[in-house]
């Protein structure tokens, strides 16, 4: 009686043993660390990182490693001082090529690294986190509806047979459509008035032409501002998804401004890299009529401009945008059967598909440019490298717009909703640009104008506290159990343990964030777990007062206790989904957090803590228990 078979012995250690590894890494602390990452027009090889560790060598900068990792070039320092200072020297250095964020790396020793062991993240409001704050561009947003109404009034004039000049716009000055007459002008006033009633017209001259100055009317840009604001928060939040981030937090300040929080993530140069990116791209016809070396000596023809492709080779485009990214409603990363190269799948949404379809119909046989455009912002340093504030103490920062032709195939077939693009350099390029094609294009540029980590939203002191009051709580029940159930309570007490040790193990495993509803959650389960052991040990007191043999009252205890705390627990677990599908946020962490640990604490409480008892007690000849 009371002695598990051997195969149960081996069932728990097989269970217990990964767990305490993969708890393990959450005992080495962190340590603060530079994460360097090149944009597309760069690469990060050996030359790089030797080239950073004499920058910091020369600054006098201590660090403790640095790695040349498939991400990028990870440097590792003793304290947040040295990481603060290197940031700004390396930022100095490498330019705007590179992105060098702030970044707190596990220091996990490798022979757990080699076992995928990696510690639980902690919230913003456990450990601090990543901060941005990003301003939105809305003159850029303004701009680039303007850009969009220059095309579509040259294809309304066009559809009702209007002959014009030229249809341009200026940053200043609005739009202009300039008229070979005043009778054109004349026709052409209903079309503007019918189907463009967010811009106000005034009647004015250009180079002796008749011609319409169009300006966008005050409630128009009100529109384009919230919308941007709102469209580019929308696709924010899409971005945070696709890196898998938990609980974050995107919120407006302000008119024009977004704040975005992101707890527990350890890659923060490609946090910033993908959310910090206005990526989008634009579909262009190649001018096949002029020929590119008058271009390049200044001559552009009017309707085209020049661009380069990613190797620096000169490209006359048409500047009439085909489409856009704002077209593409899906986009994935995969390889080309034919060549293996990478490639982006593209889905367009029916608009897109229609112009598409029209398009490439009209045009087999010549070449259609797929141009990819990203507007980055630095920092503007003098002539000694340090950063330029402007009159209010803030940073003068400087936009720069790149504008790459990634492919200009020629068009052989007519195209419509689905079709791909080539010319990547990696599967990890495709899929980044994969990545910011699917989760929504932004509506406006952004701009990071504040990046900083921020300490725990209740304050250190407050959370040590917390951590202490949890530690004390702890070594309470501990001793309470020990000496009140004796040798039974040290059995409760080494399966108490073990419970939070396996919580803390899954939570490690699958790289969750542990905030404080997560702590409240691991708390309920630990009083669950004594609630268990104390309806046993009670039950086997119970049986020993009714004269039952001692080997009797532990199989009966638990025997007869387990329906009981079986459905308390199930009763529990359900609530805890329930919490889960409808709640949000704190309420889906707490939920997470307590669903673990009631299937961990029924393992521990009845299952383990049985395997002890029947370890020390089994087949053995009792005349009393330590209980």
């Amino acid at each position: 009686m009371n002695k598990y078979p051997f195969w149960k012995y081996l069932i728990i250690l097989a269970i217990i043993v990964p767990g305490f590894l993969y708890a393990l890494p959450n005992l080495f602390g962190e340590d603060p660390a530079l994460q360097i990452s090149p944009t597309r027009t760069a690469i990060i090889d050996d030359s790089t990182r030797q080239q950073v560790e004499a920058v910091l060598g020369d600054a006098g900068i201590q660090f403790h490693s640095l790695q040349l990792l498939e991400s990028g070039l990870q440097v590792r320092f003793r304290n947040t001082d040295d990481q603060l200072k290197a940031k700004d020297v390396v930022e100095n250095e490498l330019g705007d090529k590179y992105t060098v964020a702030l970044n707190l790396v596990p220091a996990t020793p490798a022979w757990l690294e080699a076992l995928n062991a990696q510690p639980m993240y902690l919230g913003l409001d456990l450990r601090g986190g990543v901060h941005f704050l990003m301003q939105v561009d809305i003159e850029g947003a303004i701009r680039n509806t303007e850009k969009r109404l220059v095309s579509d009034l040259r294809t309304g004039l066009r559809e009702n047979r209007i002959r014009y000049v030229t249809v341009t716009s200026s940053k200043d000055n609005g739009i202009h459509v300039v008229f070979p007459d005043e009778e054109r002008r004349e026709q052409a006033l209903p079309v503007i008035q019918d189907d463009f009633d967010d811009l106000s017209y005034t009647e004015v001259e250009r180079d002796g032409k008749p011609a319409f100055r169009l300006l966008l009317t005050e409630p128009a840009k009100k529109e384009i501002k919230d919308f941007a604001v709102k469209q580019n928060m929308t696709a924010l939040r899409n971005r945070i998804n696709e890196l898998g981030v938990a609980e974050p937090i995107v919120q407006q300040q302000g008119e024009d401004r977004i704040v975005v929080q992101l707890p527990g993530v350890q890659d923060t140069a490609r946090a910033k890299e993908i959310i910090g990116r206005t990526a989008t791209l634009e579909i262009m016809l190649v001018d096949e009529k002029n020929d590119v070396t008058n271009a390049l000596q200044g001559r552009v023809p009017v309707g085209s401009r020049l661009y380069r492709d990613r190797n620096n080779r000169p490209l006359l485009l048409k500047k009439g945008i085909v489409y856009s990214g704002t077209n593409i409603v899906d986009a994935s990363a995969g390889i080309d059967s034919r060549n293996g190269g990478a490639v982006v799948h593209i889905t367009l949404d029916s608009r897109g598909a229609a112009i598409n379809q029209r398009v490439t119909g009209d045009n087999i046989g010549n070449r259609m440019a797929v141009v990819y455009v990203e507007v980055k912002s630095t920092v503007q340093r003098d002539e000694n490298g340090s950063v330029v504030f402007d009159d209010e103490g803030m940073p003068v920062r400087v936009k720069s717009r790149i504008e790459e032709v990634i492919t200009a195939p020629v068009i052989r077939d007519q195209l419509g909703k689905r079709f791909q693009i080539e010319g990547m350099d990696s599967i990890k390029e495709s899929r980044d640009l994969a990545l910011l094609l699917r989760a929504g294009a932004l509506a406006a540029p952004v701009v990071i104008v504040e990046e900083r980590t921020i300490g725990p939203s209740l304050g250190k002191e407050n959370i040590t506290r917390g951590f202490l009051s949890i530690l004390y709580g702890m070594i309470a029940i501990l001793i309470f159990m020990a000496i009140y159930y004796r040798v039974f309570g040290l059995i409760a007490d080494v399966a108490l343990l073990l419970n939070i040790v396996l919580i803390v193990a899954v939570l490690s495993l699958f790289q969750a964030t542990l905030t404080l509803p997560g702590v409240a959650g691991i708390l309920l389960t630990v009083g669950m777990a004594v609630d268990a052991n104390v309806l046993i040990f009670e039950r086997i007191r119970e049986e020993l007062r009714n004269g039952v043999t001692p080997q009797a009252a532990i199989y009966s205890g638990y025997d007869k206790a387990l329906s009981t705390i079986v459905d308390a627990n199930i009763t529990t677990l359900i609530a805890a989904i329930v919490l889960f599908n409808f709640g949000t946020g704190p309420i889906k962490g707490f939920a997470i957090t307590l669903s673990i640990g009631i299937v961990t604490s029924m393992f521990t409480a009845i299952f383990v803590s049985r395997g002890i008892v029947n370890y020390l007690y089994g087949n053995r000849r009792l005349t009393s228990l330590a209980i």
